[in-house]
């Protein structure tokens, strides 16, 4: 891991060939320790993430009672003890700081226990809504509340395991919501059935969700992404190789359509669980050659990095809208952004951010309430970028940079949230020969 300054100036870079592998997939990488942690015996994960988040999920189990051991020196390397549904603590204070997967997923999780735990996070984390997930579990026969009556974190949940039936889940803020209770249903005391109330968000996470768990051995029913019932079952330890972050690869797929660059991610490809992935196939939209292989992706950069633009529904993908938004700069047309408007209640508004800190470098952006226009500026304007404390906000906004000589991101540090060593590999890429 890097150690960061204050603000960093990105460094510019012409027609750079670049191949990396990236960090492990978050949310492969979360849904592995819990489905690890539930399932009966050992699970290996090999390729796991290491960062804020994941770090965060594992001392969160820890506390819980569960034994995660690392087996290598960098902590890619996982060993999980599953209990078989059994939660050992009967109590415990929980500080998720401000990784949405943790407390979500947890929250479930302890219901599965007989005792009283208290889910927390920093202030960000206290603005950002849980109350669908709260009333699912309610309904699913557990106590579980949000302390100061907001529908947000602190969140009380006392259970003496989960009954189970039936219950209905918003799908309008998060996926987050019922991928939790999806993952804990098998261990229910009957069995469970979630209808989906409202446009479910993110719907390829879903996808990864329940496909993770048939690896672990568990089943379930569906009716589209409306209604699923899950059967009593028990998950099975199994080694896993986790995924490259689809995330993080597309910073590096957009950094080479703004530069004439061409990059190969070696570790994210066409059989990738992960519905981000088709960012790839926006920028080929956009003008960009793109080329998959079934473990690998190539992108190459069109003469000149102008980039068409266009009218995009991201709500598959909404973490992507950032980075979408940042290139839009060196498009030859307006780029709007629609449906992505949870992108509100992530690790800051990011609609509000995005159109702020865009505005700095020249372009003319309406923020709407669901998305954006961005209208290129015939000149951009080296910038100044604040980050918000948003890792997703550094990440997409250090991209223009590559172009822009003098762009200075703040609190480049906010990244270790998930990829620590994002902006050592951008320099990397950034000082990459002319061939592969």
């Amino acid at each position: 891991m890097c150690a960061y300054p204050a603000s960093l100036t990105v460094p510019t870079t012409l027609s750079p060939r670049f191949q990396l592998n990236v960090p492990g997939s978050k949310s492969m990488t979360n849904r592995a320790l819990v489905l690890g942690a539930l399932a009966r015996g050992r699970t290996r994960l090999r390729g796991a993430l290491v960062a804020q988040d994941t770090e965060v999920m594992q001392d969160a189990l820890r506390m819980l009672g569960f034994s995660i051991t690392r087996l290598d020196g960098a902590g890619e390397e996982i060993e999980i003890e599953g209990l078989g549904g059994r939660v050992p603590a009967a109590s415990a204070q929980l500080d998720l700081k401000l990784s949405g997967t943790s407390i979500r997923f947890i929250a479930a999780l302890v219901a599965l226990g007989n005792g009283e735990y208290l889910l927390d996070g920093n202030e960000r984390m206290r603005e950002r809504p849980i109350g669908d997930l709260l009333q699912a579990l309610n309904e699913l026969g557990v106590y579980a509340q949000a302390q100061l009556g907001n529908g947000c974190p602190p969140v009380l949940i006392r259970a003496s395991g989960l009954p189970g039936g039936e219950a209905s889940v918003g799908g309008e803020s998060s996926s987050q919501f019922l991928s939790a209770l999806l993952m804990a249903a098998p261990y229910a005391q009957n069995e469970t059935t979630m209808r989906v109330t409202g446009e479910l968000q993110s719907k390829p996470f879903i996808d990864m969700t329940i496909g993770m768990m048939e690896l672990f051995g568990a089943q379930v029913e569906r009716d589209g992404y409306e209604r699923f019932r899950v059967p009593g079952n028990v998950y099975e330890g199994r080694e896993l190789h986790i995924e490259g972050d689809a995330m993080a690869a597309g910073y590096f797929w957009a950094a080479a359509a703004v530069t004439e660059g061409e990059v190969v991610t070696g570790n994210m490809g066409s059989e990738s669980l992960q519905g981000d992935r088709r960012l790839a196939q926006v920028l080929q939209e956009m003008g960009c050659e793109v080329e998959w292989g079934p473990r690998s992706t190539r992108v190459r950069g069109p003469r000149g990095g102008l980039l068409r633009g266009g009218r995009f529904d991201l709500n598959d993908m909404p973490d992507q809208a950032q980075t979408l938004a940042a290139i839009a700069l060196f498009a030859g047309e307006p780029v709007e952004i629609v449906n992505v408007a949870n992108m509100r209640i992530k690790e800051t508004d990011r609609l509000h951010a995005l159109a702020t800190e865009l505005r700095k470098f020249g372009a003319v952006v309406d923020e709407r309430e669901d998305g954006l226009l961005v209208e290129p500026p015939a000149s951009i304007t080296p910038a100044r970028v604040a980050t918000y404390g948003d890792h997703r906000m550094a990440m997409a906004l250090a991209i223009p940079g590559l172009r822009v000589p003098g762009t200075v991101i703040e609190d480049p540090g906010c990244v270790e949230k998930t990829y620590p060593d994002f902006f050592a590999d951008l320099e990397r890429f950034a000082s990459s020969g002319t061939e592969l």
